[in-house]
């Protein structure tokens, strides 16, 4: 076996990557697809720009579209020249192409999965891939369990190295599908080779949250019910369905973001500090205070949750169509792009703080934050003289697009009166290191090809999330929807979202 390879790379450097992966093949399913060309390529060729692929690597494409290998290189190559954060660059594409292979199947044709067996042990053999497989499932989530499936006939979830697989979300449609897909994955695979991917865990942001948290001394004795008001956890989105209609259309913004995304930055915000930062560790404290989120039961869910659907109207000047006349999306559908919640955790840290998520699409900025807004100074001494009443402090995290952290507080206004007004203290990553950060998908793909499976979501945390989660859906097929669309694109979802929140004397944060 090759020893592991020293990384020298400013872009990584004082990180825990400290060794190049093992010889692999990569085979991703759906190879044709639009996650493959837009994301999966391009972050496999931006790692090996910067050397962190494996000393020797196959890309191995797997889908029923007719393609031969020379057809599957220049497509990923227009893909990578279109979608890499980084431009070409012609030396690096000529010795990454030479590694990209096709090999043409229906997902459920036995012969194929012999055919793909066949090629990786050639590679082994005359490649020194060893044995190592790292299957990437970049399919509709109804396929996944026949993948599965076939993988395990043709005994492809093993082999003489490692054999990894990654599934896409959404993971399941209900608490009663999860557990079924976690039953039928745990026939062909063990737990340590499954990785759940989650992109919003492999964002710089979400991953500075837990240095933020448990690298500072001075935020651990504040972060508690005794100091924090209220968290506000935003995934706000410009875009509509574009060509997502048919999927979308029997999703939702509940499972397509609230159930995965949301309450993933919720648990990495709320979670207790680890024994050690391993794998096993941070995600035993996510998945236990995912468990410790308060169930709401049939009553609960008219007050604690609220759901809207966009209508025409205006996002940047130009005018955009209402949801129901996207294309593949019934024109009488009732699926919600807009979603508000207020969830409780019931544990020691967090007894009695609300925690107010919201997600929705043609809203007028793209931004994902979470916002932790503290209490008020017991005493306001500074409320004569006219003075503005005094605004909360609050820190937030800004996920995307632009990464960083911004600390409100009050300061004095310059002059001989005690005017006061809010300032925000901000720490940006573009300007504090001076360098692009990585995308998402290149630390997940890095990380699964390393083995550590820390910034995936285990099975656990995935049913603990469809907990949360499935009554919701259950309530609002006996309950009417409101009547939709109730929000113009290109405004801050419907006049209904304010009420939700100001009946509990709060408001939500302007973005």
């Amino acid at each position: 076996m090759l020893e592991p390879q020293t990384i020298a790379n400013p872009l990584r450097e004082g990180m825990r990557v400290a060794r190049a992966p093992e010889p692999a093949s990569i085979i991703i399913f759906g190879a044709t697809g639009d996650l493959a060309r837009r994301k999966l390529v391009p972050a496999l060729y931006n790692l090996a720009r910067e050397n962190y692929m494996p000393p020797v690597f196959n890309i191995i494409g797997f889908a029923r579209k007719p393609r031969t290998d020379a057809a599957m290189r220049a497509e990923y190559k227009q893909a990578v020249a279109e979608f890499s954060r980084e431009k070409i660059q012609a030396e690096t594409w000529d010795s990454f192409d030479e590694n990209i292979f096709y090999v043409q199947s229906n997902l459920d044709d036995p012969d194929g999965y012999k055919r793909l067996k066949q090629e990786l042990e050639r590679f082994d053999q005359e490649r020194g891939t060893l044995g190592n497989r790292l299957f990437y499932l970049a399919v509709p989530p109804e396929l996944m369990p026949e993948i599965v499936e076939m993988l395990g006939k043709a005994e492809l979830n093993t082999s003489a190295g490692y054999t990894r697989i990654i599934l896409e979300k959404p993971f399941g449609r209900d608490l009663t599908s999860a557990l079924d897909l976690n039953h039928r994955l745990h026939q062909v695979f063990d737990e340590s080779q499954i990785y759940r991917i989650d992109h919003y865990l492999g964002k710089e942001a979400v991953q500075n949250l837990f240095v933020f948290r448990f690298a500072n001394g001075i935020l651990e004795p504040i972060w508690n019910r005794t100091y924090i008001n209220n968290v506000q956890i935003t995934v706000a989105e410009t875009v509509g369905v574009e060509t997502r209609g048919e999927y979308y259309d029997h999703a939702g913004a509940l499972r397509d973001i609230i159930q995965n995304h949301a309450l993933q930055l919720l648990a990495v915000t709320t979670m207790e500090p680890p024994p050690v930062f391993g794998p096993d560790q941070v995600r035993n404290e996510k998945a236990q205070v995912l468990r410790a989120i308060r169930p709401l039961d049939f009553n609960e869910i008219a007050r604690a949750t609220l759901r809207g659907q966009y209508g025409a109207g205006a996002i940047g000047g130009l005018q955009v169509p209402g949801y129901r006349t996207e294309p593949e999306v019934d024109a009488a559908s009732v699926t919600e792009t807009y979603v508000a919640l207020k969830l409780h955790i019931d544990n020691w840290r967090w007894a009695g703080v609300p925690f107010y998520l919201r997600t929705g699409k043609r809203l007028p900025k793209r931004m994902t934050e979470i916002a932790v807004e503290f209490n008020l100074p017991p005493l306001s001494l500074f409320g004569k003289n006219g003075v503005n009443p005094l605004e909360p402090n609050t820190l937030v995290f800004n996920i995307q697009p632009d990464e960083g952290i911004t600390l409100k507080i009050e300061s004095k206004i310059p002059g001989q009166d005690n005017r006061i007004r809010p300032v925000n203290m901000d720490f940006r990553y573009n300007s504090a290191f001076g360098q692009v950060a990585p995308e998402a998908y290149e630390r997940l793909l890095l990380d699964a090809m390393l083995g550590d499976p820390m910034l995936f979501t285990r099975y656990d945390e995935v049913e603990a999330q469809w907990a949360v989660i499935t009554p919701i859906l259950e309530a609002w097929r006996n309950i009417p929807a409101p009547a939709f669309p109730n929000y113009e694109a290109g405004v801050w979802g419907p006049a209904a979202a304010d009420e939700f929140i100001k009946r509990d004397g709060r408001k939500w944060r302007r973005l």
